[in-house]
């Protein structure tokens, strides 16, 4: 019963983690084909042009196909290295994310004030030369803040805390944990590999 589980758990982390790589491939083509095709596109902030929807984009698939390859290479051939790799990974993203969205709460109005004089600054750069990734971002927004869904004219939102949509995220990232550390603790305890 014992063999058959950890051999269920196997596959299924091998198939969850074989996904989560094909996700992050798919992330890094976008990420890059963002970056070739369109420049600086959605770069709204002068103060910081690198922080593009390209580049994080690219930086978010990048993390994610590396956290996938360790994780699907780990299961699939039972390697106590890649294992524990990926469970420290996870880790440092949660924890990371963690940090991030604290130090969010504590420095909401900063973070604020900052955008919005980000926002005010790129605004008046529109119609200046060399900013084509700009000036295509707040073209951008402008059509959707004229036009919301079914064509109604809306009001643009004003900035607040992030919708808690990394609850989801967050859950599978502690099962993935989880998962891996039983599959480390197991193949540690025993020497074993369940090859089925």
């Amino acid at each position: 019963m014992a063999r058959g589980c950890l051999c269920c758990l196997k596959y299924m982390m091998f198939l969850f983690n074989l996904i989560f790589w094909l996700c992050g491939c798919g992330l890094l083509g976008v990420g890059i084909w963002l970056s070739v095709s369109q420049g600086n596109f959605a770069t709204f902030s002068p103060s910081f042009p690198s922080l593009s929807a390209a580049n994080l984009v690219i930086a978010i698939g990048t993390i994610v196909m590396v956290t996938g390859f360790l994780g699907c290479l780990g299961a699939i051939k039972e390697n106590k290295c890649l294992l524990l790799s990926f469970f420290i990974v996870l880790l440092v993203i949660l924890l990371v994310e963690l940090i991030l969205l604290i130090l969010f709460f504590v420095y909401m109005d900063k973070v604020n004030e900052n955008a919005k004089k980000d926002l005010k600054e790129g605004l008046l750069l529109y119609n200046t030369e060399n900013n084509v990734g700009l000036k295509n971002a707040w073209n951008i927004i402008q059509a959707e803040v004229r036009l919301g869904p079914g064509g109604r004219h809306r009001l643009c939102p004003a900035l607040g805390p992030p919708p808690l949509t990394t609850a989801p995220p967050a859950v599978l990232q502690i099962l993935g944990m989880a998962f891996s550390m039983t599959l480390f603790q197991h193949i540690r305890r025993t020497g074993k590999k369940y090859d089925a």
